[in-house]
């Protein structure tokens, strides 16, 4: 019966992967114990409302206190911080690398390029959002915790109710395992934004750098890409963009795998492939001091460096392919799941 179903995932879930499998058929077994041979939705409803609460069951399994806030919200809790935290470190570092990025030139790429210094600010920008978000989430439950219902002292719900075997229907029955994860369309999104700003800015990140002469750091001497050229694809740039975003939202609002999400993540990744290819096909889009710079390094003839730049064309263009199947293939894999 699927509030069975419903009720096992929701315990199990909660539970360490290792342990999910092992106390799902424990679970199940027994509540079919509990009921009788010809069973009716009543009788499940009874049985389940003997097992309780499934956060309060999965915490018995793990044999682990919930003291930070209280039973009573402590899941609730946990599912909101988690949440939060995903999305405002999303949000926090994506600004800081646009902001960075924006404002970037041929001058000051140097600074920003001093990689151990751009981690170190990214991750000290990162930790104090997420100390703030965690503290004011804490103190919201708290308040939470010791105003609405303080006699219950049992988990409550979304809804601020006790739960009942009734509020497994509102809950959409979607496996583990074709489930999409809010933190999976988050960092999509991250993803996403930092392509776009590389592209953009590719002619101040993407270059040949070289130590200055009082080794203070590094000297952008020139771009690998022809600024004119690359950008002149930037409307066919804009539609990938939008198309991802669209895409990505479309897997936020499902949060599920469907054939129908799987065919739209497959046409995304085919026209992504394709612009890809006319981008690097153009055979002016590399600067030409750079293709000079290339082969005094390879202390090769210039006749003989394009077979070389087709080498790491097709290795670039192969590599591209083959994670688009990979992911593609993903998707109608996870979408046939039941």
């Amino acid at each position: 019966m699927e509030m069975i179903e419903i009720y096992v995932r929701e315990v199990t879930r909660r539970l360490p992967e290792k342990m999910r499998n092992d106390i799902a058929l424990e679970l199940r077994s027994t509540i079919e114990d509990m009921l009788p041979d010809d069973y009716t939705e009543d009788n499940v409803t009874q049985a389940l409302e003997k097992l309780g609460n499934p956060a309060t069951l999965a915490a018995q399994y793990r044999e682990l206190p919930m003291h930070l806030i209280g039973p009573k919200f402590y899941d609730i809790y946990i599912s909101i911080l988690k949440l939060t935290l995903t999305i405002v470190s999303i949000v926090v570092l994506s600004l800081f690398i646009i902001e960075k990025f924006a404002s970037l030139s041929n001058v000051d790429t140097l600074s920003m390029l001093n990689v151990t210094g751009f981690i170190v600010e990214a991750i000290r920008i990162v930790i104090e959002a997420a100390i703030q978000n965690a503290f004011w989430v804490t103190i919201v439950f708290i308040i939470l915790d010791r105003t609405i219902s303080p006699n219950v002292h049992v988990p409550l719900t979304l809804s601020g109710t006790p739960w009942k075997p009734d509020d497994l229907k509102k809950i959409p029955n979607i496996p583990l395992k074709k489930a999409i994860k809010i933190s999976e369309a988050g960092a999509g999104f991250f993803w996403t934004i930092i392509w776009a700003v590389v592209y953009f800015k590719a002619t101040h990140l993407i270059g040949v750098y070289e130590s200055r002469e009082d080794q203070s750091g590094l000297e952008f001497v020139m771009t690998v890409f022809q600024h004119d050229v690359l950008l002149s694809y930037w409307p066919l740039v804009s539609l990938l963009i939008l198309l991802e975003l669209l895409l990505l939202t479309y897997k936020a609002k499902l949060r599920q795998w469907t054939f129908k999400l799987a065919m739209s993540n497959t046409i995304v990744h085919l026209i992504s492939v394709i612009a890809f290819v006319i981008i690097i096909s153009n055979p002016n889009l590399i600067n030409p001091e750079f293709v000079t710079y290339f082969s005094n390094i390879l202390e090769d003839s210039q006749e003989n460096l394009p077979s070389a730049i087709s080498w790491i064309y097709g290795i670039i263009v192969l590599s591209v392919i083959v994670t688009s199947v990979l992911d593609c293939y993903s998707g109608f894999r996870k979408a046939k799941m039941k």
